[in-house]
């Protein structure tokens, strides 16, 4: 009997020893898994949200460029304006007629020797971009223009 009696003290231990091994198992998995979690959480906010871009067309225009030495010649393009935010594309459609009549005005005072030129119409960029940055109306917000870009161009 006393055989018996160290035999079921033995499987006792045994059974205590595989208990304490499955539960540091189990604790060892949990820790894996919600250690992997945390790290992954991180990565997901530090990738940003894509952001769809905001554009406001604008109709072509066609306008008599300054003279030079070729005599009077013409402009004809098309603009859309690439813009940071909905405020900035609402306060521009609001104010179309101004817009479009600062952009003649722009236009017809420029020279086709000038816009035919390498960086010409980068240049014309930067001027239409100047010119629709002053405000349209009092207390108006600045206007956030990414880029300028020609949709159309033909000087002839």
């Amino acid at each position: 009997m006393a055989k018996t009696g160290g035999s079921s003290s033995k499987l006792l231990w045994l059974m205590a020893i595989l208990v304490v091994v499955s539960v540091s198992a189990a604790g060892a998995a949990l820790y894996m898994v919600m250690g992997q979690g945390e790290p992954h959480a991180a990565q997901t906010q530090s990738v940003p949200e894509r952001r769809a871009p905001i554009f406001v067309k604008i109709d072509p225009f066609t306008v008599n460029l300054a003279d030079d030495v070729y005599g009077s010649r013409l402009l004809y393009t098309g603009i859309s304006l690439k813009v940071g935010d909905h405020e900035t594309r609402d306060i521009l459609q609001e104010h179309m007629p101004q817009v479009r009549s600062r952009l003649l005005m722009l236009f017809s005072g420029q020279q086709a020797s000038e816009l035919t030129q390498p960086g010409g119409k980068a240049q014309l960029a930067e001027k239409v971009s100047a010119t629709l940055h002053e405000p349209m109306t009092e207390h108006q917000p600045d206007l956030i223009i990414e880029d300028v870009l020609f949709t159309e161009f033909i000087v002839q």
